[in-house]
């Protein structure tokens, strides 16, 4: 982070700073549960003396991810780097790795940038749970905001979207595109969570790509009504139970569904694990390819030796913050589409439970009661 972010002044130099912005930034210096390790950390940026390549931003809207908890609680491979950089008396690290933010000051030497534009972070780890910061330019990469959608007939991103598109969208498209060739019109992929915010976005993609999908979700007393919503409101070409996935009776049945399209199912996206896992990867077709990007049973993935050796099904791991750390033009490509969808308005975001944050109350607590409601689903922090 550049200098110039500074700790609170005393008294007598508050007089020659009053034009400072002040900022509140969500901090840890040690891991731990988040009610029990997060503060506030005020501190104070000079935006009348920036650096040439240098912008100062403000928060619109940051998400509460699961790695966001998981890295404040010490177990995620990917942590921000503790420091003093912001006048903590202790290193510290800043909570978030998404966020939607608004240009408000540049520097003399920044040209791909002015006030007013909207952007999100070029890379992880950037701590998105905070008011405002000063960054390079190099750091943010633009979104076009409301203005820039209608100047070109397009309708404007919201803050969800905006705020939660670096990880769920880009995370489900990648999947579907970037490891195995589906053909339009003919081939498939299988997901379980099915109604997981990837889940929804994979069956949306895959119905915009022309890609068939079938999904598994848990069962539930409303199934076909729930199975019908899946279907026409994100794409679903077919919704299944998990009892007629792990159901060997229920094959026969997906067969149909391949041979009347003349396709495969080439492709299956994991983020149970357990017997969820061996049950989508059963149903691929010879050389398939399963992805596993998450692990919500919290059981190990364990496949069938059969599949290995007679139909050669490969089973990978699938995490988007290291595929894109070193391909930026990977990420600019990826986000481009997701960007294209929704200012059409052919995608939907999933939808997060918005926490209203103002000024005169305590940013921590803010997130810390987003935390504690994550289980009730995706949680923003929303900026006034």
């Amino acid at each position: 982070m550049l200098a110039r972010q500074t700790a609170r002044r005393t008294s007598s130099q508050l007089h020659q700073v009053r034009n400072m912005i002040t900022a509140q930034a969500v901090v840890y210096t040690q891991h731990g549960e988040p009610k029990d390790v997060l503060t506030t950390h005020k501190y104070e940026i000079d935006d009348d003396n920036l650096d040439k390549n240098s912008i100062v931003i403000r928060t619109l809207g940051s998400p509460v991810n699961p790695s966001d908890i998981n890295q404040i609680q010490g177990v995620y491979p990917s942590k921000p780097e503790k420091t003093t950089e912001l006048g903590t008396a202790e290193p510290a690290a800043v909570c978030g790795n998404e966020g939607l933010f608004e240009v408000v000051k540049v520097g003399a030497g920044v040209s791909k940038f002015k006030a007013g534009d909207w952007c999100i972070p070029t890379k992880v780890n950037f701590g998105t749970w905070r008011t405002h910061a000063l960054c390079s330019d190099e750091q943010m990469i633009k979104v076009p905001n409301p203005a820039d959608c209608k100047a070109r007939g397009r309708e404007p991103l919201t803050v969800n979207q905006g705020a939660t598109i670096s990880v769920n969208p880009l995370t489900a498209y990648l999947m579907l595109t970037h490891y195995v060739k589906l053909e339009p019109g003919k081939d498939w992929f299988i997901q379980n969570g099915g109604n997981s915010a990837v889940g929804r976005y994979a069956s949306q993609i895959g119905a915009l790509l022309g890609i068939n999908s079938i999904s598994v979700v848990r069962d539930r007393p409303n199934f076909e009504e729930f199975a019908r919503k899946l279907s026409t409101e994100n794409g679903a070409t077919h919704v299944i139970t998990e009892e007629q996935n792990n159901s060997r009776e229920f094959g026969p049945e997906v067969k149909k569904w391949t041979k009347a399209t003349g396709g495969e199912i080439k492709l299956a996206l994991n983020c149970v694990g357990g017997k969820s896992s061996a049950g989508v990867a059963r149903k691929l077709a010879p050389n398939g390819l399963m992805l596993t990007y998450g692990g919500m049973s919290m059981q190990p993935v364990t496949l069938p030796t059969s599949l290995h050796i007679f139909k050669n099904i490969t089973s990978a791991g699938f995490w988007v913050t290291q595929l894109l750390k070193s391909d930026l033009d990977l990420k600019l490509r990826t986000l481009s589409q997701i960007i294209e969808w929704y200012e059409t308005r052919q995608l939907k975001d999933s939808p997060s439970h918005e926490n209203h944050f103002s000024p005169d109350a305590d940013l921590a607590a803010c997130y810390i009661h987003a935390v504690d409601s994550s289980k009730q689903g995706k949680q923003l922090v929303v900026y006034q």
